[in-house]
């Protein structure tokens, strides 16, 4: 039987680790880093050894607000159309918080955070296990903050968890692990990432 596998990508967690296994030369340009989604969820299902079929790609992502932040919003409303221009994508957005005073007034250093995201990919992990909307739920995430939901579905339903994380030749993403079970971890080295990596540069109109 054909196992159905869904994608749950935390996607700054996704962009920042990327970053950080392959491009760690300072002021690398911002769309160093990108991945196209569908794309890794394909290399991911296409590469196993198990007879998989991809029936999602979920992108969990923070939105800047229009009236902030207007390159950015734009920015992003155009990177999320891109992405569900193919129906098996589906994108997940959460208002990012601005610090008290942002962008002059605020603390120096002070960035605007995601807020809710990784909750909202949490539920929705669990929930659609729940729903069998998949057989293979597969993470792609290095927060820690989403290890109690692996632990659920892993040891609570009989859904298969995986995770996958980034793999540099000298620096490795940590890869998330539970306890109470040993999970599949899917690890991207530059070859794939050069495969799945997005070098569209969306603060262009």
């Amino acid at each position: 039987m054909t196992d159905r596998v869904m994608l749950f990508v935390d996607y700054q967690n996704v962009y920042h680790s990327a970053r950080d296994c392959f491009h760690p030369e300072p002021f690398a340009h911002h769309v160093a880093g990108q991945v196209s989604p569908l794309a890794l969820g394909r290399h991911i299902v296409t590469t196993s050894p198990f007879d998989r079929d991809l029936v999602g790609v979920r992108v969990y992502r923070g939105m800047p607000e229009a009236t902030r932040d207007s390159r950015g919003n734009a920015a992003c409303m155009r990177q999320i159309e891109a992405w569900s221009s193919d129906p098996l994508v589906t994108v997940v957005t959460r208002a990012l918080r601005y610090p008290r005073g942002w962008p002059d007034r605020c603390q120096p250093g002070e960035k605007p955070q995601e807020k809710g995201v990784d909750v909202a990919l949490a539920v929705d992990f669990g929930w659609l296990a729940l729903e069998d909307q998949y057989d293979v739920g597969v993470l792609v995430s290095t927060d820690t903050d989403l290890k109690p939901v692996l632990e659920k579905v892993a040891i609570l339903t009989d859904k298969r968890v995986e995770v996958a994380a980034w793999s540099g030749q000298r620096r490795y993403s940590r890869r998330l692990a539970i306890d109470s079970k040993s999970l599949w971890c899917h690890w991207l080295d530059r070859k794939v990432y050069e495969q799945v990596c997005d070098p569209t540069d969306y603060s262009r109109p």
